[in-house]
C-alpha cells in the first residue's frame, strides 16, 4: 500500500490491491472509509479533506501500513484553482438542472392518467363493486392514484435539484467575479493566515537554532518543547508553502478588487451620522453610528445596529457628521451598587449567593472612559460607557461594572449633543 499527495487536487491518494485491503482489520477498514472516499477514476482511495488538513487521512493510511510516496503533480496557482472551482460548479449546475428536468418530466408522466380523467366525475365517485370487473376497475384507479402521489414526490425532487443548481450557479459566479466586500473579507483572512504562519516559522526557527547549539528548545512561556531538527524543518517547509499560497490568495483578490474600483471609503471620509447605501442590504439607506480601522457600525431601518466593511459602501447619500453624545459621568460622583458574591462549601461546591453593597466614586472621566474607585477596597478600574437608545426613545449611558454574566451596571441619562 502507498499514499501520495496530489498537489493538483490537494488530496491524499491511497492505492492498494483488493487482497491488501481485505487483509486489514475491521477497525482499520472503518478508519479508511471515514477518512477516504473510493474513486473509480484512480482505482484507489481519495481523502475527504484537502491539504493542509489531511493529517487524519495521513494517519489512517499509516495505521493501515501504507508507505509515504511523496508528492505528485504540480500545485495550481490560486487563480487556476478558482477557475477550476468555477468550472466544476458550472458542470454541477448543469447536472442538477438535467436531473430537475428529468424528474419534472417523470412527474408529469406519472400524473398524466389522472389528469386525463379530469371532468369524469363518475370515475372518481364510482363505488367499489365486488365483482371481477368492479375489482379490476378499483385496482386500476388505485394504481393511477398511487402514480399521482408518486408524481408529487418527483416534483419535490425536481425542486430540490433546481435549488442545488442555483447554489452551484452562485458558487461559479462568486468564483469568477466576487464583489468588493467578498474580496475584502478574503484579503483579511489571507493576511491573518500570513501573520500566523510568520509567527510559527519564527518560533520553530528559534527551536531549530537552539537544537543546533545543543540547547533545550523552549517556547515563550519557558516550557520545554519536545521537537527534533527534522520535525522543525518539516513544519517550517510546510508553513512556507502555505504562506506562499496565502500571498497568492491575497494578490488574486486585490487584483479583482482593483478592477472593480478598489475600496473608496475608510474612516477618513466616513463619519458618524452619514447616510450611506450598501452594496447588498435589505434595509435601504443606513445611518453610520461609529467608525473603526476596518469596519463601521450602522443603524438599520429595523432599529438594531450591525457592522459592515467599508468595501460594502456603494455611495454616500448624506454627508452630515453627527457629534457624539457626551458621556454624562463626572469626577466626584458616587454610586452605591450591589455586587453578587458566590458562597462555596469546603469541597468547592456552589451553595448560594450573597450581595454586598459597595460605594463607587468617579475619580477620572474622559470623553471615552471613566475610572471608578471602590471605596471599600481602594481598587480602581476603568470602563467605557455604552451610549444607546432606551425603551422610551431617550439616550442612556450604561457603565458595566462586572466582567461576568451578572451584569451589574450604572445607568444615567445622556444630554444630546448638538449636530
Amino acid at each position: 500500500m502507498e499514499y501520495v499527495l496530489n498537489m493538483e487536487t490537494k488530496k491524499l491518494e491511497l492505492t492498494s490491491t483488493r487482497e491488501e485491503y481485505r487483509a486489514l482489520s475491521a477497525d482499520i477498514q472503518r478508519e479508511i472509509k471515514s477518512a477516504f472516499l473510493f474513486s473509480r477514476k484512480i482505482g484507489g482511495w481519495v481523502s475527504r479533506s484537502m491539504y493542509p488538513n489531511t493529517h487524519r487521512a495521513e494517519q489512517a493510511a499509516k495505521n493501515a501500513g501504507a508507505i509515504d510516496g511523496g508528492r505528485i503533480g504540480e500545485r495550481l496557482s490560486f487563480s487556476e484553482q478558482m477557475e477550476q472551482k468555477a468550472e466544476r460548479a458550472e458542470r454541477r449546475a448543469d447536472r442538477m438542472e438535467y436531473r430537475a428536468e428529468k424528474a419534472e418530466k417523470r412527474a408529469e408522466e406519472l400524473q398524466k392518467p389522472i389528469h386525463d380523467m379530469h371532468g369524469d366525475i363518475a370515475f372518481f365517485t364510482q363505488p367499489n363493486i365486488n365483482s371481477s370487473a368492479g375489482r379490476a376497475f378499483t385496482r386500476r384507479r388505485e394504481r393511477m392514484l398511487s402514480s399521482y402521489e408518486q408524481g408529487w414526490e418527483e416534483f419535490k425532487k425536481s425542486e430540490y435539484y433546481q435549488e442545488r443548481a442555483e447554489v452551484a450557479r452562485q458558487t461559479a459566479k462568486t468564483a469568477k467575479k466576487p464583489d468588493r466586500a467578498f474580496c475584502q473579507r478574503r484579503i483579511e483572512d489571507a493576511q491573518k493566515d500570513i501573520r500566523a504562519y510568520e509567527r510559527s516559522i519564527t518560533e520553530y526557527e528559534s527551536y531549530l537554532s537552539a537544537i543546533e547549539k545543543g540547547e533545550t528548545p523552549r517556547n515563550k512561556y519557558g516550557w520545554e518543547m519536545k521537537v527534533t531538527a527534522e520535525s522543525c524543518e518539516r513544519n517550517i517547509s510546510r508553513w512556507l508553502d502555505l504562506m506562499e499560497q496565502a500571498m497568492e490568495k491575497e494578490i488574486y483578490y486585490r487584483e479583482i478588487q482593483e478592477e472593480q474600483g478598489g475600496v473608496q471609503f475608510s474612516r477618513e471620509n466616513i463619519k458618524p451620522g452619514y447616510i450611506v447605501e450598501l452594496e447588498k442590504s435589505w434595509y435601504g439607506p443606513v445611518e453610520v453610528l461609529s467608525v473603526g480601522p476596518k469596519n463601521f457600525s450602522y443603524k438599520a431601518s429595523a432599529g438594531f445596529s450591525l457592522k459592515a466593511s467599508y468595501a460594502e459602501i456603494k455611495r454616500v447619500l448624506k454627508a452630515e457628521e453627527k457629534k457624539a453624545d457626551p458621556q454624562p459621568f463626572n469626577v466626584g460622583e458616587e454610586f452605591t451598587e450591589e455586587f453578587r458574591k458566590p458562597v462555596y462549601s469546603e469541597d468547592g461546591r456552589y451553595q448560594k449567593s450573597e450581595y454586598e453593597k459597595h460605594l463607587l466614586r468617579v475619580v477620572k472621566a474622559t470623553e471615552k472612559s471613566v475610572t471608578l474607585e471602590d471605596t471599600s477596597t481602594g481598587k480602581t478600574f476603568s470602563r467605557k460607557p455604552k451610549i444607546c437608545e432606551s425603551w422610551d426613545g431617550s439616550m442612556v449611558a450604561y457603565l458595566n461594572l462586572t466582567d461576568d454574566y451578572t451584569s451589574t451596571y450604572i445607568e444615567k441619562p445622556v444630554q444630546q449633543a448638538a449636530a
